[in-house]
Parts: C-alpha cells; sequence; structure tokens
C-alpha cells in the first residue's frame, strides 16, 4: 500500500488523519524502506492505529513501573471502580481476559488483556445484572411499568402504511407485552385489522391472533395484554370471540385467578404465559355499554372473554381494580395538571393505558418519561417509528431482563402516596461524566469517500421536569479515534425515575446535525468508574464496534 492508498483505507474507517501524523507513523511502520506497506507492515500500522492512549494511561497508573497489572493491583483497581474488589475475583478476570498465555500463568494482566475486560460485559456502563430478571415479579400487575405498543399492525404511515402481522412479531421481539389490534367489519364474515377509515392495508383478526399465539411467549414468559379497539358488529364479535378461544387455547385467561385477593390485581408471575383481553364489558344488569355519549352492542360471547382489563371511563377515585381506563397524551397531560397525585394513587391500584395523539399522521411518538411519572402503566408507543422516544422506551425496559415489566419505584405504588408528578422539588444527584473518547464511529456518508464526521457527544437526563442535557465540544474530521477528555455535569431529579441518553452526533455549522449513536439506561442501572458505553443506531439495531468511554461519577448535592 503507498502512503496514498493508507491515506484513502483511513477515509474510509472514518478517520482524516493529519498527513504530517499519518506519514510519521507511516514511515516507522516501513521497515523495509519501499515507500509502500507490505503484509506484516499493514499489520503493524493498523495495530498502531488502534493503540487507546488514554487506555495505557489508567493502565500505567495501576500497573506502575513493570506496566504488569498483578491481581492485587487490578483489586485496587475493582475497588476505586465500585466492583466486588476480592483477590479470586481479580485472579479470575485475569484467567478470562488476558490473551498472553504465559502472563495468565503467572497471574498477571497485560493492557491488551486490560482493555479486553473493559470491553467486554463487565466493563459495561449498565449494570449486568439488571440484565436477568431480578425485580419482585409477584406484586399486583399496576406495580410495574409495561412495554406497550400502539397501532401495532402498522409497519409505517398511520393513513397510508401497510398493516403486517410481521409488526407484531418485532413488537414481541423488543419484549412489549401489550398490543393492539384495531378490529372492523370484514368481506365474508371475517373481521379485519387495520386504521379505519385510511388507506392502510387489511389483515385478517384470525391471522394475527395465530401470530401472537406463536410469539407472544418467545422473548418474555410475562402476560400479554390484547387491547382490543372494537368497530365490528355482533356478528363478527362472536367470530373474534371464537378466533381467541379456539386459537389461543388455555393461553387465553377467560375468569378470575383462584383464591386470588379481589381487592388487587393479580401478578405477573401468577399470569405468566397468559393472554388477557383488554376491551368493553356488559355489565352485568344491562346489555349496552356506553363509550364517549354512543351506545355500542357488545357481544356477550366477546364481552365474556375481558377478565381484568376493563375498558372505563376515568374517575378520579377509587373503582374496581379490573377496570382500566385510557387516555390521549393530551387528555393525561390535562389530568396530570389539575389532579396530579389523583392520578398517581389511581395507578397504584388500576392499570391506564395512553395514546399518541390522532392527529400524528406521520407516526410519531410523545415522550413516554411525563406519563411514567405519574405512574402510567401502559404507555403506548409507535414502535414502527425510529427516534429518541423510542431510545426512551427501550432505556427504560432495557432494565429487568428486558421481559416487558419494570417495577415501579416505591412512591408509585403506594395507595396513600403525596407524590406529584407536577412537583419538581423531588430529592437529587449529581452525575458527572468524563467522556474521554469514542472508538470506530460509523461512517454516515457512504458514498462520499471524503466525508468524515465531527463527532461530539451530548448527555441527556430525563426525568421530573424538562430535560437536561450538556454536551461537548465537537472534534473535526475524526470518527475512529476521538479524544475529549471533557467532563459534564449534570443535576438528576427523582434518580429512581430517571433515564440517560448518551448521543452522538456529526456536527454541521450549515444544517442541523447529524445522528450518530445513541445508548439510553435507567438511572440506577448506570455503573460507575472507568466504563464503555456501546451505540445503538436510530432504529435499535447495535452499531458495535462503536463505543464511548466515560468515567462516570454519581454524587449527593
Amino acid at each position: 500500500m503507498s502512503f496514498q492508498e493508507v491515506k484513502n483505507m483511513l477515509r474510509m474507517i472514518n478517520i482524516d488523519m493529519n498527513d504530517i501524523y499519518a506519514y510519521t507513523l507511516f514511515k516507522k511502520c516501513d521497515r523495509s524502506n519501499t515507500d509502500t506497506l507490505e503484509n506484516c507492515e499493514i499489520e503493524d500500522f493498523c495495530t498502531q492505529l488502534m493503540l487507546r492512549p488514554e487506555l495505557e494511561e489508567i493502565f500505567h497508573h495501576y500497573s506502575g513501573e513493570d506496566r504488569v497489572l498483578s491481581a492485587e493491583e487490578l483489586q485496587e483497581f475493582l475497588q476505586h471502580q465500585g466492583e466486588e474488589a476480592t483477590l479470586e475475583r481479580a485472579r479470575d478476570i485475569i484467567h478470562r481476559f488476558e490473551l498472553n498465555e504465559k502472563a495468565k500463568q503467572h497471574g498477571l494482566m497485560m493492557q491488551e488483556g486490560f482493555m479486553m475486560y473493559l470491553l467486554s460485559a463487565e466493563g459495561d456502563i449498565f449494570n449486568q445484572k439488571h440484565r436477568k430478571v431480578y425485580q419482585d415479579m409477584n406484586q399486583p400487575l399496576s406495580h410495574y411499568f409495561i412495554s406497550c405498543s400502539h397501532n401495532t399492525y402498522l409497519t409505517n404511515h398511520q393513513l397510508v402504511g401497510a398493516s403486517s402481522t410481521e409488526s407484531y412479531i418485532r413488537a414481541f421481539m423488543e419484549g412489549c407485552r401489550c398490543v393492539e389490534l384495531d378490529c372492523w367489519e370484514g368481506t365474508a364474515g371475517e373481521p379485519v385489522i387495520y386504521h379505519g377509515h385510511t388507506l392502510t392495508s387489511k389483515i385478517l383478526f384470525k391471522d394475527v391472533i395465530s401470530t401472537i399465539k406463536h410469539y407472544a411467549f418467545k422473548y418474555s414468559p410475562y402476560p400479554v395484554i390484547l387491547s382490543i379497539e372494537n368497530h365490528c358488529g355482533l356478528e363478527q364479535q362472536v367470530t373474534m370471540a371464537y378466533h381467541l378461544q379456539t386459537i389461543l387455547g388455555d393461553m387465553l385467561l377467560t375468569e378470575p385467578v383462584k383464591n386470588a385477593d379481589p381487592s388487587k390485581l393479580p401478578s405477573p408471575e401468577v399470569l405468566k404465559g397468559k393472554i388477557l383481553v383488554k376491551a368493553k364489558k356488559l355489565s352485568q344488569n344491562r346489555s349496552l355499554n356506553e363509550e364517549e355519549g354512543k351506545i355500542r352492542d357488545i357481544a356477550q360471547e366477546l364481552s365474556d372473554l375481558v377478565v381484568y382489563c376493563q375498558s372505563v371511563e376515568y374517575r378520579d377515585q377509587p373503582g374496581n381494580v379490573c377496570e382500566m381506563s385510557s387516555f390521549s397524551e393530551d387528555k393525561v397531560r390535562k389530568v396530570m395538571k389539575e389532579s396530579g397525585n389523583a392520578l398517581v394513587r389511581y395507578n397504584t391500584r388500576q392499570l391506564s393505558r395512553i395514546y399518541p395523539d390522532g392527529l400524528r399522521a406521520n407516526s410519531s411518538n410523545f415522550s413516554p418519561q411525563e406519563m411514567w411519572n405519574a405512574g402510567c402503566q401502559l404507555v403506548a408507543l409507535n414502535f414502527q417509528t425510529p427516534g429518541h422516544k423510542m431510545d426512551l422506551n427501550r432505556g427504560r425496559f432495557l432494565d429487568n431482563g428486558g421481559c416487558g415489566y419494570v417495577l415501579k419505584p416505591e412512591f408509585l405504588r403506594e395507595e396513600d402516596t403525596l407524590f406529584n408528578p407536577e412537583d419538581c422539588s423531588s430529592c437529587l444527584k449529581i452525575l458527572r461524566i468524563r467522556v474521554i473518547s469514542a472508538q470506530q464511529l460509523p461512517k454516515l456518508n457512504q458514498e462520499n469517500p471524503n466525508s468524515i464526521v465531527d463527532p461530539f457527544v451530548r448527555v441527556e437526563i430525563h426525568s421530573l421536569g424538562k430535560k437536561r442535557e450538556s454536551e461537548t465540544t465537537y472534534i473535526l474530521n475524526n470518527g475512529f479515534n476521538p479524544l475529549w477528555n471533557e467532563t459534564l455535569q449534570l443535576e438528576v431529579l427523582c434518580p429512581d425515575l430517571a433515564l440517560v441518553r448518551f448521543v452522538v452526533e456529526d456536527y454541521d455549522k450549515t444544517s442541523s446535525n447529524d445522528f450518530v449513536g445513541q445508548f439510553t439506561l435507567p438511572f440506577p442501572s448506570l455503573k460507575q468508574g472507568y466504563r464503555h458505553v456501546h451505540l445503538f443506531s436510530k432504529d435499535g439495531t447495535s452499531l458495535s464496534p462503536a463505543t464511548l468511554f466515560v468515567h462516570v461519577q454519581i454524587e449527593d448535592p
């Protein structure tokens, strides 16, 4: 490879290296003095390129003069990280991550092994204990945030997009536990699902139920709620009930749990493997149900399948725990403003579902954080629409093993709680993030070989009140190994509810900045010390090996 070919290669991997530095490195590796790099010389050049001086500095700080980390020195590092810091654990880490066999035999760790350890799951910013179900799953359903999808059947646009059973599969893959079925009269007596009075395509109700049967519990064993928007006549409602019973069989919950406390909803643990129907239910003394002043017939057969999720109008006073209410995003904001504590108390006993405003024709989303602040369990988002609102949803439900159920903080579970989401005088923590470096950020413009990102990092806190954020300066022409070493300090209101979002963007002085990658996690899942942040794309897929390297410190004010 000639020097120009090396320069072209560097641009391909998102780095526009200073010519003098690049040529110095090139000549250093050109041991044959041929003005080209061949075989092992190219390998040597890439090795030099991959060096992490910021990691080298940390390694040397703990290893001392001999530049080799003993088990005792690694133990000291673990202690400063806030990790379990026994000598036995230090030796185990060396055994698992050290690459040099001779060093491993002597219980020592070289710099490459140290880097492998910090890049592993154990060096991740997200607490690995939270990647499994670790929370109490025996509390009432109302005590959990539940991952919930809106218009689940749609693949994109709400007015002209396609409907597909694949959308349900994708939602379940993301841990979703509540899916929506908009049911309308179909031909040949078969109800269909689509976004009514629009040009969205139609799919058969029975095909959706069959898909749900096969995929509902592939990724999480905890209960699934079918949120049914019923626009069918009595005859096709009977058909819906028939399909639900014959296709789902024993999966379908059709009667209350035996020996359960009627004053509380059953728990996710008790309802494992069960599918619940959310819809309107006939009362015992009348055959008609009222919805916003219109009267609609409800088939007895469908009504009988509704047990714990009976749709009713919201009343800001205790009701039957089996009754739940749905709110548009605007309505719930109004309720929160007028009687926030009453809504929080309602949500300690009963379920509530929040859905996007009907004017969001492009399937955009609202921020779910403000609704979680009021203890609302089923905050329904358009899973088909990528963006920072879905980043928050993925971050929230990354917790507790990604099972789709996350236990709410204690102050959102106590029936006599005084918590009000409109009151921002909550407890707080100080979060200090030293953004040290980034590694191998993705190249945004693949068609232009000269296009290199100018990255900067923003850290956001989503909790009570307005979003708090702080960002680094941008670095010109380096998406491969940019180095900042800048400390960002943020206040974290109500830490038990807060989410932390790391965002990398490409600075542009003439237009809006371009998104590069992000990672969002709950504040209680944040690990302190030196950590790698593994970045994700806008649609939630991994951008491996793209990472941020940071130092995290949490303090009381």
